[in-house]
């Protein structure tokens, strides 16, 4: 029987709920824990001046910026201070994810994924979705993420949570998948002190993501 393909652009959280079974928690465990773990995460001198900086031109600019440059100038170096790229795993940019679910082929290429693979992804861990207000028409952006996060479950075919995260701006919102489950954090200003939230929360998810590799 041919799949009917559904593009990760059209997919409303709505959608999912109706079509994939997907429950959205208050609270979840998993989020719970990666929030509350990173609160213990060390920042760095050179860290922190870093972040500075780029907070600066953000606060300054990100009002004009589209998205490839708000890509760019902040979440592009904002990631490589972290370093999602190790013999191991790495960040892989606008790649194609495609699975068939209740025969549904959903496709998509979300902004970035960090996946086990060198050349490229195998194992998807955390999928990451950036979105301008002034591109609304395109489409419900936590949908859009949740549907990645869909397809990096079923690619791997293990019961490990899918962690993700949506950028609306200077908005980030947390999100974790785990089987029909998913739950999304209070929103973090990126032009605050919540800055800094913000990077442990992600250094946090490195050390996920490490403890997934040694298993």
């Amino acid at each position: 029987m041919e799949t009917r393909k559904v593009n990760f652009k059209d997919c409303s959280r709505e959608y999912l709920e109706d079509t994939f079974g997907l429950a959205q928690l208050s609270k979840h465990e998993i989020l719970t824990k990666w929030i509350e773990n990173s609160k213990n995460i060390f920042i760095t001198d050179f860290e922190k001046e870093t972040v500075n900086r780029l907070q600066e031109k953000l606060v300054y600019r990100v009002d004009d910026w589209n998205e490839p440059e708000l890509k760019e100038h902040f979440i592009a170096p904002l990631f490589s201070l972290i370093d999602f790229n190790t013999n191991v795993y790495g960040m892989f940019i606008n790649r194609e994810l495609s699975a068939i679910i209740d025969n549904i082929t959903l496709i998509g290429n979300p902004d970035a994924i960090i996946a086990k693979g060198r050349r490229s992804p195998k194992m998807p861990y955390f999928c990451f979705n950036e979105y301008k207000k002034e591109m609304e028409a395109r489409g419900e952006p936590i949908g859009q993420c949740l549907s990645a996060m869909l397809v990096a479950q079923e690619l791997n075919h293990n019961e490990k949570p899918i962690y993700g995260v949506v950028v609306k701006g200077k908005i980030w919102e947390f999100l974790v998948l785990e089987g029909k489950e998913y739950a999304i954090s209070n929103a973090y200003k990126s032009t605050d002190e919540e800055l800094f939230e913000i990077m442990r929360l992600m250094k946090q998810l490195k050390a996920i993501i490490e403890e997934y590799v040694i298993q």
